[in-house]
């Protein structure tokens, strides 16, 4: 009897240690593509990703490569000091966008080219996104925000 209590108190831990591997394979594989890591731009012209990948960038919009072309084209360079990075971006800004201000983009790298999906600007005039101003401090470039 005692034998037939532990061999049935074994197969529940099994069953249960395979639900949860299961479960967590599942929960991984559902959230491969929500995940997107930070990337400066120093970064992405030391190591190119994929152009397959999404990730996001963040730094500073660099000062006169604002262009808006025809319809919602637009583009700039991002930088954080140390290295530049050309972005493209299809859509409507967001109000606080502007030229020397910090802004966060989700999309892919093709072509030497931040094609972006998302642009994320600051939402007053003393934010900064945390990634952001911690790329801009690795390169020395940070200023801290008047009071």
């Amino acid at each position: 009897m005692k034998n037939l209590k532990k061999q049935r108190r074994i197969q529940v831990i099994a069953v249960a240690v395979v639900a949860l591997v299961v479960a967590t394979a599942l929960i991984g594989y559902a959230m491969r593509d929500g995940i997107n890591y930070f990337r400066s731009p120093s970064q992405v012209a030391e190591a190119p990703p994929k152009p397959s990948e999404v990730f996001r960038i963040g730094g500073l919009v660099e000062e006169g490569t604002l262009q808006r072309g025809q319809g919602e084209t637009v583009r700039f360079a991002v930088t954080d000091g140390g290295a530049t990075v050309q972005v493209a971006y299809t859509g409507v800004l967001p109000d606080l966008f502007e030229e020397n201000q910090g802004m966060v983009g989700t999309g892919r790298y093709v072509n030497g080219v931040f094609e972006a999906s998302e642009i994320l600007a600051k939402h007053d005039e003393t934010y900064m996104p945390k990634e952001v101003m911690d790329a801009l401090k690795a390169q020395g470039v940070y200023q801290e925000p008047e009071t």
